[in-house]
């Protein structure tokens, strides 16, 4: 079995989490002790792995440790009403090499995908996000991978895997399975105008971090991933500061919480990380606090799943045809949640087939009505034929 590569939790750490409240969620969640082994897999929703590897974090030395900090945070929290069933999985150690560690996570996050359990991963540097996204070759299937972020981390092709450098290699190495890349919070002034450019010439979805404030904007985006990953620096510094490359400007924490909770709302996310904590740098907890708190969000959004996103069927969908001047575009909108999709018509083979359907609003539906197109509508278009 490819979860070999996990360690189990320290003595020390269980012996402190099991004097928190019977209520709490260190009661709640099984875990994985030196005493009983990997907890069963069998009817699990989700599973924390953590990845003490920092190694690739410019400017970030000493992350991927102090992962103990979060959970201790987190498993003080008591759940929702979700019936979830949730595992600590431990954490996947430095290898002898940082190309072991990204391939103990890829065997890992794959071994988790196939039993659909979604690996909740604690970084460590934001190259993992590679690791985690190499997880999908085995599924065979084009993937949509949406980071938040105030950079692209674009890099060149020819630097070393970092996390400066990690999109390049989703990008442009083989076997290419990216469909979509979008990116959450982007500040302007960190990315060269050069890397915009590009991102807007490959179509993908860029959104400034003043956009992204607008969270209608951020819903239809988690719900078309399959990848999120989280570098906790997209969050301003008075917020969270346990990160060397923190600034003063990114998101607040009841946002970035938002942010969480449709990544876990979305029926199509199966695995979700958030990276570049650097404990050496936290002030009181602070940071361990917030990333505990994104967590328990995107289990609440996974404990509202509705099941209905329109892989195949689109019964339980009302359909709205708006003719236009060349033709006629169609939208859904599910009985369930009210949300909506836009239906892209394309002759290609049938790898497309499950982005045929884009998520999109209400507003996108109103423009098209007013004969104007929307640009997810013409991005999608662009990608699929």
């Amino acid at each position: 079995m490819n979860l070999e590569f996990l360690v189990p939790l320290e003595v020390s750490f269980l012996e402190e989490i099991s004097n928190f409240s019977e209520q709490s969620l260190a009661h709640t969640i099984a875990k994985h002790s030196e005493a009983d082994g990997l907890p069963a897999l069998e009817n699990v929703s989700a599973a924390i792995i953590g990845v003490q590897e920092g190694r690739g974090a410019v400017g970030n030395d000493t992350t991927g440790y102090g992962l103990e900090v979060i959970r201790s945070y987190f498993y003080k929290l008591f759940p929702g009403n979700w019936g979830l069933n949730i595992v600590d999985l431990g954490n996947i150690p430095q290898g002898n090499n940082i190309n072991d560690t990204h391939f103990a996570l890829k065997e890992v996050v794959a071994e988790l995908v196939k039993k659909n359990i979604v690996p909740l991963i604690l970084g460590g540097g934001q190259d993992l996000t590679y690791a985690n996204y190499r997880a999908y070759d085995s599924l065979e299937q084009l993937v949509n991978v949406v980071a938040v972020d105030a950079k692209f981390d674009l890099g060149t092709l020819e630097a070393p895997l970092n996390s400066n450098s990690y999109l390049s290699k989703i990008v442009m190495e083989e076997p290419a399975n990216l469909f979509n890349f979008s990116n959450i919070g982007y500040q302007t002034y960190f990315n060269s105008q050069e890397e915009i450019d590009l991102l807007q010439n490959l179509s993908f979805d860029t959104y400034r971090l003043g956009t992204s404030k607008n969270l209608e904007i951020v819903e239809p985006i988690m719900r078309d991933a399959d990848v999120v990953s989280i570098d906790i620096g997209a969050v301003r510094k008075s917020e969270a500061p346990a990160n060397e490359n923190a600034s003063p400007n990114g998101f607040y924490g009841d946002e970035i919480c938002a942010i969480a909770r449709y990544a876990g709302i979305s029926d199509k996310v199966t695995s979700f990380g958030i990276y570049e904590f650097n404990n050496r740098f936290d002030e009181h907890g602070q940071t361990a606090h917030l990333i505990a708190q994104m967590l328990w969000y995107f289990l609440e959004g996974m404990s509202c799943r509705a099941q209905d996103y329109p892989f195949c069927t689109k019964e339980n969908y009302l359909k709205y045809l708006v003719p236009l001047e060349e033709g006629t575009m169609t939208f859904y909108k599910s009985h369930k949640s009210g949300r909506w999709w836009l239906e892209i018509h394309t002759m290609t083979d049938n790898k497309y087939k499950r982005h045929a359907l884009i998520p999109c609003t209400h507003q996108d539906y109103l423009e098209a009505s007013a004969q104007n197109i929307p640009e997810r509508w013409y991005k999608a278009l662009r990608k699929l034929n």
